[in-house]
């Protein structure tokens, strides 16, 4: 009994130290994370929605300290929408290379200070993004375009309205397609995927605790 005492009180001790360590690390190494929203099970960090904020900034060319509450919040819903989209179809094939690197390149030319490489770079810093970071969101939303793409335009085609070539499209969930008719068919989507779904933010964890 004793014996199993000593163990007991040598794993507390580790993992009392492994805490401290952990939060001892974190302070000094400013490493500040937060959940902020939860998607049926899929948490949404603090750190997606600022690079989310920054990415739509950048392809602004606006600058991320410029936005109002208002417009962030609005980048957080557009998050939802994206993972809720995402849940529908896992893509199994990456976006094609030369679609991101041409998107990549219209962002580049918003900013005439990325004439030259290391004005890119500067750019990207000063944005709190990488070329990778920026191509992988590129992808993500060619990816979730083709997605919109192939589950409403049989619906366009049934109310007689023309659908937009993927390579036409590019921007944000908020304006994947310019025909009304496909943002009235993706507000309606996304309506329903919302009603059917979990979303959790702090707000209504705490209201869920108090009631």
């Amino acid at each position: 009994m004793k014996i199993r005492m000593v163990k007991l009180g040598k794993h507390c001790a580790i993992a009392l130290a492994l805490i401290m360590a952990l939060a001892l690390s974190s302070v000094g190494g400013q490493i500040v994370d937060r959940v902020v929203t939860s998607v049926n099970g899929h948490v949404i960090l603090q750190s997606d929605w600022e690079q989310e904020v920054a990415i739509e900034a950048f392809s602004n060319a606006r600058d991320p300290d410029s936005f109002t509450s208002a417009e962030s919040n609005a980048a957080l819903d557009r998050l939802i929408d994206q993972q809720l989209l995402r849940e529908q179809v896992r893509p199994s094939q990456p976006a094609p290379a030369e679609l991101v690197a041409a998107r990549v390149a219209e962002l580049r030319k918003l900013h005439p200070e990325c004439a030259t490489d290391e004005g890119w770079r500067a750019t990207l810093r000063r944005y709190g993004l990488t070329q990778s970071s920026l191509e992988k969101r590129v992808g993500d939303q060619i990816q979730l375009m083709k997605l919109v793409e192939d589950r409403l335009q049989p619906d366009m085609k049934r109310a007689g309205s023309p659908a937009a070539p993927l390579t036409e499209v590019f921007g944000q969930i908020k304006d994947l397609l310019a025909e009304r008719k496909m943002n009235e068919l993706l507000s309606v989507w996304l309506a329903n995927l919302r009603s059917g779904s979990h979303i959790l933010t702090p707000e209504s964890s705490a209201g869920e605790r108090t009631q």
